[in-house]
Protein backbone atom coordinates (compact mmCIF):
# COMPACT_ATOMS: atom_id res chain seq x y z
CA UNK A 1 0.00 0.00 0.00
CA UNK A 2 2.78 2.45 0.99
CA UNK A 3 6.41 2.20 -0.06
CA UNK A 4 9.15 4.63 1.01
CA UNK A 5 12.60 4.23 -0.55
CA UNK A 6 15.63 6.14 0.77
CA UNK A 7 13.40 9.12 1.55
CA UNK A 8 15.29 12.26 2.62
CA UNK A 9 13.52 15.59 3.12
CA UNK A 10 15.29 18.87 3.78
CA UNK A 11 13.46 22.17 4.12
CA UNK A 12 14.91 25.40 2.78
CA UNK A 13 17.58 26.93 5.04
CA UNK A 14 17.42 23.92 7.40
CA UNK A 15 20.71 22.89 8.96
CA UNK A 16 19.93 19.18 8.66
CA UNK A 17 17.33 17.03 6.90
CA UNK A 18 14.06 16.55 8.77
CA UNK A 19 13.96 12.93 7.55
CA UNK A 20 17.00 10.90 6.44
CA UNK A 21 17.17 7.72 4.36
CA UNK A 22 13.76 6.40 5.42
CA UNK A 23 12.90 3.03 3.88
CA UNK A 24 9.81 1.15 4.94
CA UNK A 25 6.72 -0.71 3.73
CA UNK A 26 3.16 -0.47 5.09
CA UNK A 27 0.72 -3.15 3.98
CA UNK A 28 -2.94 -2.65 3.19
CA UNK A 29 -5.27 -2.88 6.19
CA UNK A 30 -2.65 -2.01 8.81
CA UNK A 31 -2.97 0.48 11.64
CA UNK A 32 0.39 2.18 12.11
CA UNK A 33 1.20 4.58 14.96
CA UNK A 34 3.97 7.15 14.50
CA UNK A 35 5.76 8.21 17.70
CA UNK A 36 8.52 10.68 18.46
CA UNK A 37 9.43 13.87 20.28
CA UNK A 38 7.64 17.11 19.42
CA UNK A 39 9.26 18.44 16.23
CA UNK A 40 10.98 15.14 15.41
CA UNK A 41 9.50 14.98 11.91
CA UNK A 42 6.27 13.04 12.45
CA UNK A 43 4.13 15.62 10.65
CA UNK A 44 6.64 15.75 7.79
CA UNK A 45 6.42 11.98 7.42
CA UNK A 46 2.64 12.14 7.34
CA UNK A 47 2.69 15.04 4.90
CA UNK A 48 4.85 13.06 2.51
CA UNK A 49 2.19 10.35 2.23
CA UNK A 50 -0.23 12.58 0.30
CA UNK A 51 2.28 14.83 -1.45
CA UNK A 52 1.67 17.82 0.81
CA UNK A 53 5.42 17.61 1.37
CA UNK A 54 6.98 19.04 -0.76
CA UNK A 55 4.30 20.28 -3.19
CA UNK A 56 2.94 22.81 -0.66
CA UNK A 57 5.65 23.02 1.98
CA UNK A 58 8.62 23.32 -0.36
CA UNK A 59 11.97 21.74 0.39
CA UNK A 60 14.12 19.15 -1.31
CA UNK A 61 13.13 15.50 -1.54
CA UNK A 62 15.38 12.59 -2.44
CA UNK A 63 14.09 9.04 -2.77
CA UNK A 64 10.50 8.06 -3.43
CA UNK A 65 7.05 7.79 -1.84
CA UNK A 66 4.59 5.48 -3.60
CA UNK A 67 0.99 5.19 -2.34
CA UNK A 68 -1.32 2.63 -3.96
CA UNK A 69 0.93 2.62 -7.02
CA UNK A 70 1.07 6.42 -7.37
CA UNK A 71 4.36 8.24 -6.96
CA UNK A 72 3.88 11.45 -4.97
CA UNK A 73 6.67 13.09 -7.00
CA UNK A 74 4.40 13.12 -10.05
CA UNK A 75 1.01 13.13 -8.28
CA UNK A 76 0.01 16.25 -6.37
CA UNK A 77 -2.34 16.03 -3.35
CA UNK A 78 -5.37 16.61 -5.55
CA UNK A 79 -4.34 13.59 -7.63
CA UNK A 80 -4.40 11.45 -4.49
CA UNK A 81 -7.61 12.83 -2.99
CA UNK A 82 -9.67 9.79 -3.98
CA UNK A 83 -7.41 7.36 -2.10
CA UNK A 84 -5.81 9.40 0.73
CA UNK A 85 -7.77 11.19 3.46
CA UNK A 86 -5.91 13.55 5.81
CA UNK A 87 -6.96 15.05 9.16
CA UNK A 88 -4.55 17.70 10.42
CA UNK A 89 -3.75 18.97 13.90
CA UNK A 90 -5.94 22.08 13.57
CA UNK A 91 -9.44 21.08 12.41
CA UNK A 92 -10.72 24.65 12.06
CA UNK A 93 -7.94 25.52 9.62
CA UNK A 94 -9.08 22.73 7.31
CA UNK A 95 -12.78 23.56 7.17
CA UNK A 96 -14.09 25.05 3.92
CA UNK A 97 -17.84 25.30 4.62
CA UNK A 98 -20.03 26.79 7.35
CA UNK A 99 -22.01 23.95 8.93
CA UNK A 100 -21.37 20.37 10.00
CA UNK A 101 -23.56 18.75 7.35
CA UNK A 102 -22.05 20.85 4.56
CA UNK A 103 -18.52 19.97 5.68
CA UNK A 104 -19.28 16.24 5.71
CA UNK A 105 -20.61 16.48 2.16
CA UNK A 106 -17.91 18.74 0.71
CA UNK A 107 -15.28 16.09 -0.01
CA UNK A 108 -17.82 13.88 -1.74
CA UNK A 109 -18.98 16.82 -3.86
CA UNK A 110 -15.42 17.27 -5.11
CA UNK A 111 -15.35 13.60 -6.08
CA UNK A 112 -18.69 14.00 -7.93
CA UNK A 113 -20.47 11.26 -6.02
CA UNK A 114 -24.22 10.80 -6.62
CA UNK A 115 -26.49 12.83 -4.27
CA UNK A 116 -28.16 9.68 -2.90
CA UNK A 117 -24.76 8.22 -1.96
CA UNK A 118 -23.71 11.48 -0.36
CA UNK A 119 -26.86 11.71 1.77
CA UNK A 120 -26.50 8.11 2.95
CA UNK A 121 -22.84 8.54 3.93
CA UNK A 122 -23.51 11.81 5.73
CA UNK A 123 -26.19 10.16 7.87
CA UNK A 124 -23.97 7.14 8.58
CA UNK A 125 -21.08 9.35 9.64
CA UNK A 126 -23.24 11.58 11.85
CA UNK A 127 -24.40 8.50 13.73
CA UNK A 128 -20.96 6.88 13.75
CA UNK A 129 -19.32 9.84 15.46
CA UNK A 130 -22.26 10.79 17.68
CA UNK A 131 -22.74 14.26 16.19
CA UNK A 132 -26.22 13.92 14.65
CA UNK A 133 -27.54 16.69 16.90
CA UNK A 134 -24.92 19.05 15.46
CA UNK A 135 -25.78 18.62 11.78
CA UNK A 136 -26.91 22.24 11.32
CA UNK A 137 -24.48 23.78 13.81
CA UNK A 138 -22.00 26.44 12.59
CA UNK A 139 -18.50 24.96 12.65
CA UNK A 140 -17.02 27.97 14.45
CA UNK A 141 -19.51 27.59 17.31
CA UNK A 142 -18.38 24.05 18.14
CA UNK A 143 -15.96 23.13 20.90
CA UNK A 144 -12.47 22.02 19.89
CA UNK A 145 -13.36 18.37 20.41
CA UNK A 146 -16.53 18.65 18.37
CA UNK A 147 -14.61 20.30 15.55
CA UNK A 148 -12.13 17.43 15.57
CA UNK A 149 -14.92 14.87 15.24
CA UNK A 150 -16.33 16.76 12.27
CA UNK A 151 -12.88 16.91 10.63
CA UNK A 152 -12.51 13.15 10.97
CA UNK A 153 -16.04 12.61 9.69
CA UNK A 154 -15.43 14.81 6.63
CA UNK A 155 -12.61 12.47 5.63
CA UNK A 156 -14.46 9.25 6.44
CA UNK A 157 -17.35 10.12 4.11
CA UNK A 158 -15.04 9.86 1.08
CA UNK A 159 -14.13 6.24 2.00
CA UNK A 160 -10.38 6.63 1.51
CA UNK A 161 -8.04 3.63 1.14
CA UNK A 162 -5.41 5.40 3.26
CA UNK A 163 -6.37 7.49 6.27
CA UNK A 164 -3.67 9.79 7.69
CA UNK A 165 -4.37 11.40 11.06
CA UNK A 166 -2.20 13.89 12.92
CA UNK A 167 -3.12 13.99 16.64
CA UNK A 168 -6.71 12.84 16.00
CA UNK A 169 -7.76 12.55 19.67
CA UNK A 170 -5.90 15.52 21.15
CA UNK A 171 -9.07 17.58 21.68
CA UNK A 172 -11.41 14.72 22.53
CA UNK A 173 -12.57 13.64 25.97
CA UNK A 174 -11.65 10.05 26.93
CA UNK A 175 -15.02 8.60 25.96
CA UNK A 176 -15.09 10.49 22.67
CA UNK A 177 -11.55 9.35 21.89
CA UNK A 178 -12.47 5.73 22.51
CA UNK A 179 -15.46 6.05 20.17
CA UNK A 180 -13.38 7.60 17.40
CA UNK A 181 -10.61 5.03 17.76
CA UNK A 182 -13.16 2.21 17.77
CA UNK A 183 -14.53 3.61 14.52
CA UNK A 184 -11.05 3.80 13.00
CA UNK A 185 -10.31 0.24 14.12
CA UNK A 186 -13.49 -0.99 12.45
CA UNK A 187 -12.39 0.67 9.20
CA UNK A 188 -9.12 -1.23 9.41
CA UNK A 189 -10.55 -4.64 10.26
CA UNK A 190 -13.84 -4.55 8.35
CA UNK A 191 -12.95 -2.52 5.25
CA UNK A 192 -9.21 -3.01 4.97
CA UNK A 193 -8.45 0.71 5.20
CA UNK A 194 -4.80 1.51 5.95
CA UNK A 195 -4.47 4.01 8.82
CA UNK A 196 -1.38 5.98 9.83
CA UNK A 197 -1.70 7.95 13.08
CA UNK A 198 0.74 10.35 14.70
CA UNK A 199 -0.32 10.66 18.33
CA UNK A 200 1.35 11.84 21.53
CA UNK A 201 -1.27 10.27 23.81
CA UNK A 202 -0.03 6.75 23.23
CA UNK A 203 -2.05 5.44 26.15
CA UNK A 204 -5.07 5.84 23.88
CA UNK A 205 -3.87 4.30 20.62
CA UNK A 206 -0.95 1.95 21.21
CA UNK A 207 -3.08 -1.09 21.97
CA UNK A 208 -4.70 -0.86 18.51
CA UNK A 209 -1.44 -0.63 16.54
CA UNK A 210 -0.14 -3.35 14.22
CA UNK A 211 3.18 -1.55 13.82
CA UNK A 212 4.92 1.46 15.34
CA UNK A 213 7.20 3.92 13.55
CA UNK A 214 9.63 5.63 15.95
CA UNK A 215 11.03 8.89 14.54
CA UNK A 216 14.32 9.87 16.18
CA UNK A 217 16.71 12.49 14.81
CA UNK A 218 15.26 12.20 11.32
CA UNK A 219 15.52 8.43 11.15
CA UNK A 220 12.65 5.96 11.46
CA UNK A 221 12.59 2.58 13.22
CA UNK A 222 9.77 0.18 12.42
CA UNK A 223 8.58 -2.75 14.47
CA UNK A 224 5.87 -4.23 16.67
CA UNK A 225 4.52 -2.06 19.53
CA UNK A 226 6.26 -4.12 22.22
CA UNK A 227 9.54 -4.16 20.30
CA UNK A 228 9.65 -0.40 19.71
CA UNK A 229 8.38 0.51 23.18
CA UNK A 230 11.15 -1.50 24.84
CA UNK A 231 13.67 1.28 24.04
CA UNK A 232 11.59 4.23 22.79
CA UNK A 233 12.11 7.58 24.50
CA UNK A 234 8.36 8.15 24.17
CA UNK A 235 6.24 5.66 26.12
CA UNK A 236 2.87 5.64 27.91
CA UNK A 237 2.59 4.95 31.68
CA UNK A 238 1.69 1.28 31.26
CA UNK A 239 4.90 0.72 29.29
CA UNK A 240 6.94 2.65 31.86
CA UNK A 241 5.43 0.37 34.51
CA UNK A 242 6.41 -2.71 32.52
CA UNK A 243 9.97 -1.46 32.09
CA UNK A 244 10.30 -0.74 35.82
CA UNK A 245 8.83 -4.10 36.75
CA UNK A 246 10.97 -5.95 34.19
CA UNK A 247 8.01 -7.65 32.52
CA UNK A 248 8.52 -9.67 29.35
CA UNK A 249 6.77 -9.50 26.99
CA UNK A 250 6.24 -5.80 27.55
CA UNK A 251 2.50 -5.01 27.90
CA UNK A 252 1.01 -2.24 25.76
CA UNK A 253 -2.60 -2.57 26.94
CA UNK A 254 -4.39 -2.30 30.27
CA UNK A 255 -5.55 -5.92 30.05
CA UNK A 256 -2.05 -7.34 29.56
CA UNK A 257 -0.57 -5.09 32.24
CA UNK A 258 -3.26 -5.99 34.77
CA UNK A 259 -2.57 -9.69 34.28
CA UNK A 260 1.14 -9.13 34.86
CA UNK A 261 0.55 -6.85 37.85
CA UNK A 262 -1.07 -9.41 40.16
CA UNK A 263 2.10 -9.68 42.34
CA UNK A 264 2.27 -5.89 42.60
CA UNK A 265 -1.32 -5.68 43.82
CA UNK A 266 -0.60 -8.41 46.37
CA UNK A 267 2.45 -6.53 47.62
CA UNK A 268 0.42 -3.33 47.89
CA UNK A 269 -2.19 -5.16 49.96
CA UNK A 270 0.51 -6.21 52.40
CA UNK A 271 1.78 -2.65 52.79
CA UNK A 272 -1.56 -0.83 52.86
CA UNK A 273 -1.86 -1.08 56.64
CA UNK A 274 1.46 0.65 57.28
CA UNK A 275 1.84 3.02 54.34
CA UNK A 276 -0.23 5.98 53.29
CA UNK A 277 -0.44 6.58 49.58
CA UNK A 278 0.37 10.15 48.65
CA UNK A 279 -1.57 12.29 46.22
CA UNK A 280 -0.01 13.35 42.95
CA UNK A 281 0.71 16.81 44.31
CA UNK A 282 3.32 15.52 46.78
CA UNK A 283 5.42 13.55 44.32
CA UNK A 284 7.64 15.08 41.67
CA UNK A 285 8.31 13.40 38.27
CA UNK A 286 11.52 11.86 39.58
CA UNK A 287 9.76 10.23 42.50
CA UNK A 288 11.00 12.56 45.25
CA UNK A 289 8.92 14.41 47.80
CA UNK A 290 7.79 17.98 47.46
CA UNK A 291 7.45 19.90 50.70
CA UNK A 292 3.70 19.79 51.45
CA UNK A 293 3.88 23.05 53.35
CA UNK A 294 5.02 24.84 50.21
CA UNK A 295 1.82 23.73 48.48
CA UNK A 296 -0.60 24.64 51.25
CA UNK A 297 -0.92 21.17 52.78
CA UNK A 298 -0.75 20.58 56.49
CA UNK A 299 -1.54 24.22 57.25
CA UNK A 300 -5.31 24.14 57.30
CA UNK A 301 -7.51 25.34 54.43
CA UNK A 302 -5.62 26.88 51.53
CA UNK A 303 -6.05 30.61 50.94
CA UNK A 304 -8.50 31.52 48.18
CA UNK A 305 -6.84 32.58 44.95
CA UNK A 306 -9.72 32.93 42.52
CA UNK A 307 -13.38 32.51 43.40
CA UNK A 308 -16.47 32.29 41.23
CA UNK A 309 -20.00 32.68 42.58
CA UNK A 310 -23.01 31.61 40.52
CA UNK A 311 -21.22 32.28 37.24
CA UNK A 312 -23.51 31.89 34.25
CA UNK A 313 -22.65 32.05 30.55
CA UNK A 314 -25.28 32.07 27.81
CA UNK A 315 -24.89 32.05 24.04
CA UNK A 316 -28.32 33.04 22.84
CA UNK A 317 -30.64 30.31 24.05
CA UNK A 318 -27.78 27.95 24.89
CA UNK A 319 -26.61 27.95 28.51
CA UNK A 320 -22.94 26.95 28.48
CA UNK A 321 -22.26 27.53 32.19
CA UNK A 322 -25.10 27.20 34.70
CA UNK A 323 -24.62 29.02 38.02
CA UNK A 324 -21.22 27.54 38.86
CA UNK A 325 -19.75 28.44 42.25
CA UNK A 326 -16.20 27.27 42.85
CA UNK A 327 -13.02 28.44 44.60
CA UNK A 328 -9.58 27.82 43.14
CA UNK A 329 -7.12 27.82 46.01
CA UNK A 330 -3.84 29.69 45.97
CA UNK A 331 -0.90 27.31 45.66
CA UNK A 332 -3.00 24.51 44.16
CA UNK A 333 -3.31 23.12 40.66
CA UNK A 334 -6.93 22.42 39.76
CA UNK A 335 -7.92 20.35 36.75
CA UNK A 336 -11.17 21.26 35.02
CA UNK A 337 -12.59 18.16 33.34
CA UNK A 338 -15.71 17.03 31.54
CA UNK A 339 -16.85 15.82 28.15
CA UNK A 340 -16.56 17.98 25.04
CA UNK A 341 -19.06 20.84 25.14
CA UNK A 342 -19.53 20.68 28.91
CA UNK A 343 -18.66 24.38 29.36
CA UNK A 344 -15.00 24.22 30.42
CA UNK A 345 -13.66 26.77 27.94
CA UNK A 346 -16.61 29.10 28.51
CA UNK A 347 -15.97 29.01 32.25
CA UNK A 348 -12.26 29.76 31.77
CA UNK A 349 -12.96 32.82 29.61
CA UNK A 350 -15.55 34.02 32.12
CA UNK A 351 -12.97 33.66 34.91
CA UNK A 352 -10.37 35.55 32.89
CA UNK A 353 -12.78 38.42 32.31
CA UNK A 354 -12.54 38.71 28.53
CA UNK A 355 -15.29 36.24 27.74
CA UNK A 356 -19.05 36.65 28.08
CA UNK A 357 -20.62 36.33 31.50
CA UNK A 358 -24.38 36.54 31.80
CA UNK A 359 -24.42 36.52 35.59
CA UNK A 360 -22.43 35.88 38.73
CA UNK A 361 -19.19 37.29 40.10
CA UNK A 362 -15.48 36.44 39.91
CA UNK A 363 -13.05 37.69 42.54
CA UNK A 364 -9.27 37.86 42.78
CA UNK A 365 -7.67 37.79 46.27
CA UNK A 366 -7.77 41.60 46.46
CA UNK A 367 -11.52 41.57 45.77
CA UNK A 368 -11.32 42.90 42.23
CA UNK A 369 -13.24 41.35 39.36
CA UNK A 370 -11.05 40.58 36.30
CA UNK A 371 -13.82 41.86 34.03
CA UNK A 372 -13.50 45.34 35.60
CA UNK A 373 -9.74 45.60 35.05
CA UNK A 374 -8.18 47.46 32.14
CA UNK A 375 -7.21 45.03 29.35
CA UNK A 376 -3.45 45.44 29.87
CA UNK A 377 -3.70 44.84 33.62
CA UNK A 378 -6.11 41.93 33.12
CA UNK A 379 -3.70 40.21 30.70
CA UNK A 380 -0.88 40.63 33.19
CA UNK A 381 -2.74 39.41 36.26
CA UNK A 382 -4.93 36.64 34.80
CA UNK A 383 -3.30 34.83 31.91
CA UNK A 384 -5.33 32.43 29.76
CA UNK A 385 -3.63 30.20 27.20
CA UNK A 386 -6.39 29.22 24.73
CA UNK A 387 -6.86 25.96 22.84
CA UNK A 388 -5.65 27.55 19.60
CA UNK A 389 -2.39 28.80 21.02
CA UNK A 390 -1.22 30.09 17.63
CA UNK A 391 -3.73 32.94 17.97
CA UNK A 392 -1.26 34.57 20.40
CA UNK A 393 1.73 34.42 18.01
CA UNK A 394 2.16 37.44 15.75
CA UNK A 395 5.90 38.13 15.25
CA UNK A 396 8.17 36.92 12.45
CA UNK A 397 10.38 34.46 14.32
CA UNK A 398 10.63 32.37 17.47
CA UNK A 399 13.49 34.57 18.66
CA UNK A 400 11.39 37.72 18.21
CA UNK A 401 8.55 36.23 20.27
CA UNK A 402 10.99 35.31 23.04
CA UNK A 403 12.74 38.70 23.02
CA UNK A 404 9.40 40.51 23.16
CA UNK A 405 8.27 38.35 26.10
CA UNK A 406 11.53 39.05 27.96
CA UNK A 407 11.10 42.78 27.43
CA UNK A 408 7.45 42.80 28.50
CA UNK A 409 8.12 40.78 31.65
CA UNK A 410 11.36 42.56 32.59
CA UNK A 411 13.52 39.45 32.38
CA UNK A 412 17.03 39.28 30.98
CA UNK A 413 17.31 38.27 27.35
CA UNK A 414 17.21 34.48 27.04
CA UNK A 415 14.82 33.78 29.91
CA UNK A 416 11.85 32.88 27.69
CA UNK A 417 14.05 30.98 25.24
CA UNK A 418 15.40 28.86 28.10
CA UNK A 419 11.86 28.12 29.25
CA UNK A 420 10.92 27.14 25.69
CA UNK A 421 13.87 24.75 25.54
CA UNK A 422 12.48 22.84 28.52
CA UNK A 423 9.15 22.29 26.74
CA UNK A 424 10.30 21.66 23.14
CA UNK A 425 14.07 21.49 22.75
CA UNK A 426 15.82 22.25 19.50
CA UNK A 427 13.43 24.74 17.88
CA UNK A 428 15.51 27.01 15.57
CA UNK A 429 15.22 30.61 16.82
CA UNK A 430 14.96 31.94 13.27
CA UNK A 431 11.94 29.71 12.45
CA UNK A 432 8.65 31.51 11.78
CA UNK A 433 6.05 30.56 14.43
CA UNK A 434 3.55 29.62 11.70
CA UNK A 435 5.99 27.02 10.38
CA UNK A 436 6.12 25.18 13.72
CA UNK A 437 4.11 22.08 14.51
CA UNK A 438 1.04 22.54 16.70
CA UNK A 439 2.96 21.15 19.68
CA UNK A 440 5.87 23.52 19.11
CA UNK A 441 3.50 26.48 18.77
CA UNK A 442 1.87 25.56 22.06
CA UNK A 443 5.26 25.23 23.75
CA UNK A 444 6.24 28.69 22.49
CA UNK A 445 3.01 30.28 23.74
CA UNK A 446 3.40 28.60 27.12
CA UNK A 447 6.95 29.92 27.42
CA UNK A 448 5.86 33.45 26.44
CA UNK A 449 2.90 33.52 28.82
CA UNK A 450 4.62 31.87 31.77
CA UNK A 451 7.58 34.24 31.55
CA UNK A 452 5.30 36.98 32.92
CA UNK A 453 4.63 35.04 36.16
CA UNK A 454 0.92 36.02 36.29
CA UNK A 455 -1.16 36.18 39.48
CA UNK A 456 -3.55 33.53 38.09
CA UNK A 457 -2.80 31.08 35.31
CA UNK A 458 -5.61 29.52 33.25
CA UNK A 459 -4.75 26.89 30.64
CA UNK A 460 -7.14 25.41 28.08
CA UNK A 461 -5.94 22.01 26.83
CA UNK A 462 -2.24 22.86 27.36
CA UNK A 463 -0.93 19.37 26.55
CA UNK A 464 -2.28 19.15 22.99
CA UNK A 465 0.69 18.31 20.80
CA UNK A 466 3.09 17.84 23.73
CA UNK A 467 4.99 14.58 24.20
CA UNK A 468 5.56 12.94 27.59
CA UNK A 469 8.89 14.70 28.40
CA UNK A 470 7.37 18.06 27.46
CA UNK A 471 4.38 17.37 29.71
CA UNK A 472 6.73 16.46 32.54
CA UNK A 473 8.52 19.78 32.03
CA UNK A 474 5.17 21.60 32.04
CA UNK A 475 4.21 19.81 35.26
CA UNK A 476 7.43 20.93 36.92
CA UNK A 477 6.83 24.53 35.81
CA UNK A 478 3.23 24.59 37.01
CA UNK A 479 4.23 23.13 40.37
CA UNK A 480 6.87 25.83 40.76
CA UNK A 481 4.26 28.50 40.06
CA UNK A 482 1.82 26.93 42.50
CA UNK A 483 4.56 26.71 45.13
CA UNK A 484 4.84 30.50 44.87
CA UNK A 485 1.17 30.79 45.83
CA UNK A 486 -0.43 31.14 42.42
CA UNK A 487 -3.70 29.37 41.63
CA UNK A 488 -3.39 27.32 38.46
CA UNK A 489 -6.49 26.08 36.61
CA UNK A 490 -6.08 23.61 33.76
CA UNK A 491 -8.93 22.55 31.49
CA UNK A 492 -7.91 19.21 30.03
CA UNK A 493 -8.97 15.79 28.75
CA UNK A 494 -5.49 14.41 29.47
CA UNK A 495 -6.09 12.08 32.41
CA UNK A 496 -2.42 11.10 32.69
CA UNK A 497 -1.42 14.74 32.97
CA UNK A 498 -4.07 15.24 35.67
CA UNK A 499 -2.79 12.22 37.60
CA UNK A 500 0.75 13.61 37.50
CA UNK A 501 0.04 17.29 38.03
CA UNK A 502 -3.31 18.18 39.59
CA UNK A 503 -4.07 18.57 43.29
CA UNK A 504 -7.81 18.86 42.80
CA UNK A 505 -10.32 18.09 40.06
CA UNK A 506 -13.53 19.91 39.15
CA UNK A 507 -15.88 18.10 36.77
CA UNK A 508 -18.49 19.87 34.64
CA UNK A 509 -21.44 18.35 32.75
CA UNK A 510 -23.90 20.36 30.67
CA UNK A 511 -22.49 23.52 32.23
CA UNK A 512 -23.07 22.38 35.81
CA UNK A 513 -20.51 21.47 38.47
CA UNK A 514 -21.09 17.79 39.29
CA UNK A 515 -17.94 16.76 41.19
CA UNK A 516 -15.07 18.37 43.05
CA UNK A 517 -12.33 16.94 45.24
CA UNK A 518 -8.76 15.65 45.46
CA UNK A 519 -7.54 14.28 42.15
CA UNK A 520 -6.85 10.82 43.59
CA UNK A 521 -10.49 10.50 44.68
CA UNK A 522 -12.23 12.02 41.65
CA UNK A 523 -10.31 10.46 38.76
CA UNK A 524 -9.79 7.04 40.33
CA UNK A 525 -13.53 6.72 40.89
CA UNK A 526 -14.33 7.36 37.23
CA UNK A 527 -13.94 4.65 34.56
CA UNK A 528 -13.57 7.37 31.92
CA UNK A 529 -11.11 9.64 33.76
CA UNK A 530 -8.99 7.01 35.54
CA UNK A 531 -5.34 6.97 34.40
CA UNK A 532 -3.70 3.77 33.20
CA UNK A 533 -1.98 2.79 36.45
CA UNK A 534 -5.16 3.32 38.46
CA UNK A 535 -6.86 0.73 36.24
CA UNK A 536 -3.92 -1.67 36.37
CA UNK A 537 -3.49 -1.48 40.17
CA UNK A 538 -7.14 -1.09 41.27
CA UNK A 539 -8.43 -1.19 43.97
CA UNK A 540 -5.26 0.43 45.28
CA UNK A 541 -5.30 4.25 44.96
CA UNK A 542 -2.13 4.54 42.88
CA UNK A 543 -2.22 6.99 39.97
CA UNK A 544 1.40 7.25 38.84
CA UNK A 545 4.59 5.23 38.68
CA UNK A 546 6.24 7.66 41.11
CA UNK A 547 3.56 6.87 43.70
CA UNK A 548 4.04 3.14 43.15
CA UNK A 549 7.79 3.45 43.58
CA UNK A 550 7.23 5.28 46.85
CA UNK A 551 4.75 2.70 48.09
CA UNK A 552 6.88 -0.26 46.95
CA UNK A 553 10.60 0.47 47.15
CA UNK A 554 12.66 -1.45 44.63
CA UNK A 555 12.84 -5.09 45.54
CA UNK A 556 9.53 -5.31 47.46
CA UNK A 557 7.83 -7.26 44.68
CA UNK A 558 7.89 -7.48 40.93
Amino acid sequence: MISLRQLTIRYADAVAPTLRDVTLEIDEGELVVVVGRTGSGKSTLLGALNGHVPHFTGGTVHGSVVVAGRDTATHRPRDLADIVGVVGQDPLAGFVTDTVEEELAYGMEQLALPPATMRKRVEETLDLLGIADLRAAPLRDLSGGQQQRVAIGAVLTTHPRLLVLDEPTSALDPTGAEEVLATITRLVHDLGVTVVIAEHRLERVLQYADHVLDVVDGQVRSGSPAEIMRTSRIAPPVVELGRWAGWSPLPVSIRDARRAAAPLRTALSHTSASKVYVTSSTVDPAGGDINPASRGYGQGPAAPGLTAHRVRVDYGRVRAVADVSVAFAAGRITALMGRNGSGKSSLLWALQGSGPRTGGTVRLPDGSDPRDLKPAERRRRVVLVPQNASDLLYLESVAAECHCADADSGHATGHTAALLETFAPGIPPERHPRDLSAGQQLALVLAVQLSAAPDVLLLDEPTRGLDYPAKAALTTTLRALAAQGQPVVVSTHDVEFVADCADEVVVLAEGELIAQGPSAEVVAASPAFAPQLAKVLAPHPILTLAQLQQALPQGDSR
